[in-house]
This record gives C-alpha cells, sequence and structure tokens, in this order.
C-alpha cells in the first residue's frame, strides 16, 4: 500500500511538471504571438497583462513562471534567438555574417516601422540628396553592376555615414568620437577598396 503511495505521488508530482512546462510553453508562445505583431525595436505591448489574455491564463499564473516582466521578456528573447538559429554566447568570428543573415531573415518576418518620427522637410531633403550623392559617387567606379548592386553598395555607405551609426559607436561600444569615426572611415575604406576592385556584393556574398 506504502508503495503505491509513493508511485502515486512520484506520478502526480510528474503530471504536475509536465502541465506545467506545458503552460510556461503556451505562455512563450504568446509572448512570441505578440512580438511578431509590433516592429522588433517595439514590445511596449508585450506586457504580463497581454500575454495572460493571449495564452488564456491568469496573471497571477503567468507570475508562477516569471518573477516580472522582465524575465518574460528574456524568456521571449531567447526564443526568437533560437527561431533565428543565433547562438550569441558562442559567436565566432567566421560566424558574424552568416548570423546577421539569419537575423535579418527572421526580423523581415516582423513588421516594419521606422524608429524615428517623420523628419523636418529639410532633414528628409538633405538626406535625400546624401543618398542621391552617394549613388552618384558609386557609379562610375561601379560601370557595369546592376542596379541592385550599386544600390546595396551606397546603401551601404549610408548606414556608414548615418548620425545613429556614430551615436552607437561613441553611446553602447562607449568608444570616443576620434575612435568612432576611424572605425566607420576604416570600413568605408574597404568598401570602396572592394568596389574598385570589382568585388560587387553580389559577387563577395558567392
Amino acid at each position: 500500500m506504502a508503495q503505491q503511495t509513493q508511485q502515486r505521488r512520484r506520478y502526480d508530482s510528474s503530471l504536475r511538471r509536465e502541465r506545467a512546462a506545458q503552460t510556461r510553453e503556451r505562455i512563450v508562445d504568446a509572448g512570441l504571438q505578440l512580438a511578431h505583431e509590433r516592429p522588433v525595436w517595439d514590445w511596449r505591448a508585450l506586457t504580463i497583462r497581454a500575454a495572460a489574455q493571449r495564452a488564456g491564463v491568469s496573471e497571477r499564473t503567468i507570475y508562477r513562471h516569471f518573477p516580472g516582466e522582465r524575465e518574460f521578456h528574456d524568456a521571449v528573447m531567447q526564443r526568437l534567438e533560437e527561431q533565428a538559429g543565433v547562438a550569441l554566447e558562442s559567436l565566432r568570428l567566421e560566424d558574424v555574417a552568416g548570423a546577421a543573415a539569419r537575423v535579418f531573415a527572421h526580423v523581415s518576418s516582423f513588421p516594419m516601422v521606422p524608429r524615428t518620427p517623420p523628419l523636418d522637410p529639410t532633414l528628409t531633403a538633405t538626406d535625400q540628396r546624401r543618398r542621391a550623392s552617394l549613388l552618384n559617387a558609386v557609379g562610375p567606379a561601379a560601370d557595369g553592376w546592376p542596379e541592385a548592386d550599386r544600390r546595396m553598395t551606397a546603401g551601404m555607405l549610408d548606414v556608414l555615414w548615418s548620425v545613429m551609426s556614430y551615436e552607437r559607436l561613441v553611446a553602447a561600444w562607449e568608444l570616443t568620437p576620434e575612435q568612432a569615426t576611424t572605425a566607420i572611415t576604416w570600413v568605408i575604406g574597404l568598401i570602396e577598396t572592394a568596389i574598385r576592385e570589382g568585388q560587387a556584393p553580389a559577387v563577395a556574398s558567392g
């Protein structure tokens, strides 16, 4: 009789763990659904309340699995990284390009909404002029390249020239303004060399 009771307890404990794991999975899946409904950079709607409603559980149930919203967000991010096939902790130099490609492929499934509000008309016109000037600058050296290759190349120069790129190097990477400028102009120089050597993006990626 005692043995049957012990076996029953083990079964009940195993069943509870299985159900708890299923509930946690449903909560994380709800978070993934909510995340995919917003731009990849906007998680304001990814709340405990919204996840509870989407998963069909109470907010108290979610707090049994996650101490707070940060831990819930971490679990969703871990799943997103798994879906994208990216393991940041084991990233090697030779993995960076492939990892970036997988991340961008995954991000393409999210709504594409600009991060910044509409620019002042003068700033918008200046941005258009800069992009046109970069296409013109690339043109002579990339004569004969397909239009898509020229646009990819000019687009990369535009990203590097962007103040947002400079600000990220200074703010997130804690580089000095001089170091940030050196890093950006170094990569611009590498792209210029590739253009002059006829290494179009499509050729290089192949």
